[in-house]
């Protein structure tokens, strides 16, 4: 049985403020386990870890849907760092 790769993290920082904490990427999904949207909060433990393919779904929906996407730099990162 294939082991699925989850170990990665959404995170976003403002663009024009260097010391305003990192927030992370919660996935809502529906009952069925369908994406529904991203909302960005401050606590790490609590952010959704997913695959690479999961966490660019996240930062594709959110540069779609969010209006101010364009004043934050979004990247995939690894549970650990």
């Amino acid at each position: 049985m294939e082991t699925i790769d989850q170990r990665y993290l959404v995170q976003q920082n403002k663009r024009a403020d260097e010391d305003k904490p990192p927030v992370f990427a919660k996935v809502m999904r529906s009952k069925e386990g369908q994406f529904e949207g991203v909302s960005f909060i401050k606590n790490k433990e609590k952010a959704t870890v997913m695959t690479v393919a999961e966490a660019q779904e996240a930062i594709d929906w959110a540069s779609r849907k969010k209006s101010n996407a364009h004043e934050y730099e979004t990247k995939i990162i690894c549970v650990g760092q």
